[in-house]
């Protein structure tokens, strides 16, 4: 039975992520404090790798407790470290003058900023498929193929690409519990240009989104719902929890079990 292997959050959108042992869901659906700060330009658009490589090289830490942000350029020994809010116009002043434009740091308490609006859940990836696209390219090993995709759930136990199973036809939703938690497998995730590129340099990987492409439809496994392939440069799940899923805990070596697929009636699954 696939179990919950690793836990991710990412404190602020598109910069170093840390692992947990436990996280747990808000009334929306998002895990708490996955993505709450992002970083914004002043024509209010994000700034994350899609739009600029460059953050690929940010090196951060966030101190829960202390609330406090650590940053660093790849390749330098200097760190600097503010407090997420009292010291919000000094952090926002070392970015801007990093990225050479203007830059505000916001936060959400609610949702965060997923990349997906419609799918505030977790993202949902297995450990074994991360080990066989790793074999896909000669030099990409696991560690890296996890930070370029970038997924909150990690599952273990299962076969690769086994979370294909989680997503159904186009309108449906498959029902699936990770310990206590239900979770609602929503679509796959589309990939943009950041799993091509080094996540610790930004640099291009030459024929990445082809060779990702050619390889994930060779290896698409009989439960993976064909229909929803328009392109194979998928990977990862989203997933929406139910409402009734608020304040409860994912733990790491949680047991995860599929439980039903229903249509989706209003953006919920029609249990609900």
């Amino acid at each position: 039975m696939p179990h919950l292997a690793r836990i991710r959050i990412h404190p602020v959108k598109s910069l170093d992520g840390i692992d947990v042992p436990s996280a747990t869901l808000l009334p929306s659906g998002a895990l708490a404090h996955d993505r709450e700060f992002a970083l914004w330009d002043a024509q209010g658009r994000i700034v994350n790798g899609k739009r600029d490589a460059r953050i690929h090289l940010l090196r951060s830490a966030y101190d829960w407790t202390a609330e406090r942000l650590s940053l660093r350029v790849q390749g330098t020994d200097r760190q600097v470290t503010f407090h997420i809010h009292h010291d919000r116009v000094a952090l926002e002043a070392w970015l801007s003058e990093y990225f050479g434009f203007r830059v505000v740091v916001q936060q959400d308490t609610s949702t965060g900023f997923p990349d997906d609006p419609h799918a505030h859940g977790p993202t949902v990836v297995s450990a074994e498929t991360l080990v066989e696209v790793a074999s896909w390219f000669p030099d990409l090993d696991l560690d890296q193929t996890h930070l370029r995709f970038r997924a909150n759930l990690h599952l273990a136990g299962a076969a690769p690409f086994w979370e294909d199973c989680l997503v159904a036809n186009e309108g449906y939703a498959v029902r699936f519990q990770i310990g206590d938690v239900l979770l609602d497998g929503l679509h796959l995730c589309p990939r943009c240009a950041v799993p091509s590129r080094d996540p610790l340099t930004g640099r291009e990987s030459p024929w990445f989104q082809r060779i990702f492409a050619e390889r994930r439809r060779a290896a698409l496994p009989a439960w993976a719902p064909a229909a929803r392939f328009d392109h194979f440069y998928y990977l990862v799940v989203g997933t929406q929890a139910p409402a009734s899923e608020a304040g409860k805990v994912l733990r790491v070596g949680d047991s995860v079990t599929v439980l039903d697929m229903a249509k989706i009636v209003g953006g919920h699954h029609a249990s609900d």
